[in-house]
């Protein structure tokens, strides 16, 4: 979508759209549910490691990297296979998030960076090195195999990605999901680096979230939800953010939206079996 307009807001026309302020309140009332549960109450830091995990699993399961989740939590060395590299980019940068919080309403694109470098810090790139942690250069490729959207070319890509940042660092009145759902589709369709860009587009999501105050502890782990939703609704819903009519654009925020409900169910298991003292 476009970041630039006569409004000051671009995003506030967004939050009306037919539909999303009954995703926003569906949200907004399972999250508070979700923090109202007794469990929260001493054990939220458990929580928020297992949403990490459970996150990372689902992102990476998108980026074409579907393990169980026991295969991930049992292993320990991610720089073998591609599957392999994938699944330790997605915990490192989900580990990474929530150190990022303060820099990214100051400096997005120095989040979304250091997001690429952690991503493929355990990977051994040779050559490609340079290119880690910058968006990509005219004439360089870009590995995104989820996503056949053609690819803007780099100079329409810096432009969209310097108004995305504008638009996070003068804030907006929109709800958070909104905001969350702009940043996730837009580095979607822009594909800034040559890599991991499915799972930076939805670590940046992890970090709107949370940043807002809609999950602040992290316990929501949106991914999760994504990834359960399947790829084939993941990709319809982003065709609507490209369209970039009223009606696409509606249908992905509520896809969006969708998916944190369904990280809040995955965690308020998580809550559950912790009470059991089954986790």
């Amino acid at each position: 979508m476009s970041t630039h307009g006569p409004t000051t807001d671009p995003l506030a026309a967004l939050g009306a759209l037919p539909g999303v302020p009954e995703s926003v309140e569906s949200v907004r009332t399972a999250v508070d549910r979700l923090y109202g549960h007794r469990v929260m109450r001493r054990r939220s830091a458990e929580v928020a490691a297992e949403a990490a995990l459970r996150g990372a699993r689902g992102s990476a399961a998108l980026s074409g990297a579907d393990w169980a989740l026991e295969e991930v939590r049992r292993r320990t060395d991610f720089g073998g296979d591609p599957q392999a590299r994938v699944i330790g980019a997605a915990l490192r940068m989900n580990a990474e998030a929530g150190q990022l919080l303060s820099i990214w309403r100051q400096s997005p694109l120095r989040v979304l960076a250091r997001l690429h470098l952690v991503a493929a810090g355990g990977a051994q790139e040779g050559a490609a090195d340079e290119r880690l942690g910058r968006p990509r250069r005219a004439g360089e490729p870009v590995d995104e195999p989820l996503i056949a959207a053609p690819l803007p070319a780099v100079d329409e890509m810096s432009g969209r990605l310097d108004g995305l940042a504008s638009l996070v660092v003068a804030g907006s009145s929109a709800p958070a999901l909104v905001l969350a759902a702009v940043v996730h589709g837009e580095l979607l369709a822009l594909r800034p680096f040559g890599t991991y860009n499915g799972l930076v587009a939805r670590t940046a999501e992890r970090i709107v979230l949370i940043g807002s105050g809609l999950d602040p502890k992290g316990i929501c782990p949106t991914e999760v939800g994504h990834a359960e939703q399947g790829r084939a609704a993941y990709l319809a819903a982003f065709e609507g953010y490209l369209a970039g009519t009223p009606e696409g654009m509606a249908a992905w925020i509520a896809h969006c939206g969708r998916s944190v409900g369904l990280g809040v169910r995955e965690s308020t298991a998580v809550c559950e079996a912790l009470q059991r003292g089954a986790a």
